[in-house]
């Protein structure tokens, strides 16, 4: 590990960050480090509280339909708390973005169960908060395969490569016409912002900046 550290100066000037980016990417990490770092309230998905998901790595066909729809009701609960919370809270770090429950459903659903899908999605009548700022974090299959075979989770083992290939295309397809928010899209392949200070100094001062529109950022790999 780097022994650089984060510049203790560093100040964001959103208040609401939202990290996404496909299962391996790191994600879930970054927000905590961010969180930490910043002070801020982490608001996180919690993937692990899904009591489908393992069915669905397991049996794609028969699981898709309930842990797709249990993320949806997950994550607008959480994010209706967001919404219906303090205006002066505190920087908020998320490690999931709403707008993309319909990208996972589309990838993991048939017509039939999406069109139900869809009819639960619009009677919610979701009216979340917008980030200030999206990180979009990138990195090839090879790489998510070894990050996911790394972190050991049992039941993401078996994860067929296809399946990956897919994610990642719907992810680029996604955020390519994505536009509700400020986006940084970031080539998290080779970098670790976990790890290692110095990418992870390289990151803060990158989120740090005032932002409209979309913008790329190759941290450096030194």
């Amino acid at each position: 590990m780097s022994t650089a550290p984060a510049p203790p100066s560093a100040a964001f000037a959103h208040r609401y960050v939202v990290i996404e980016g496909p299962i391996g990417v790191g994600k879930t990490s970054l927000a905590r480090r961010l969180a930490a770092f910043r002070g801020a309230d982490l608001v996180l998905e919690r993937a692990e509280e899904n009591p489908f998901l393992e069915r669905f790595y397991k049996n794609p066909r028969s699981g898709a339909l309930p842990a797709q729809l249990y993320f949806l009701f997950q994550r607008a609960r959480r994010l209706q708390q967001l919404k219906q919370s303090d205006l002066f809270a505190p920087v908020r770090i998320a490690d999931f973005l709403l707008d993309k429950d319909r990208l996972f459903a589309r990838v993991t659903l048939d017509d039939e169960e999406y069109a139900l899908y869809e009819q639960v999605y619009e009677r919610l009548a979701l009216d979340a908060a917008v980030p200030d700022l999206v990180v979009y974090l990138q990195a090839p299959v090879d790489v998510l395969q070894e990050r996911i075979a790394r972190r050991g989770i049992r039941y993401e083992q078996g994860m067929e490569r296809e399946y990956l290939e897919r994610l990642v295309n719907a992810y680029t397809q996604f955020f390519h016409h994505y536009d509700a928010a400020p986006l940084l899209i970031v080539n998290a392949g080779e970098v670790d912002f976990i790890g290692n200070d110095a990418h992870f100094a390289q990151l803060v001062a990158e989120i740090g900046r005032p932002r409209r529109g979309r913008h790329y950022f190759n941290p450096f790999r030194g």
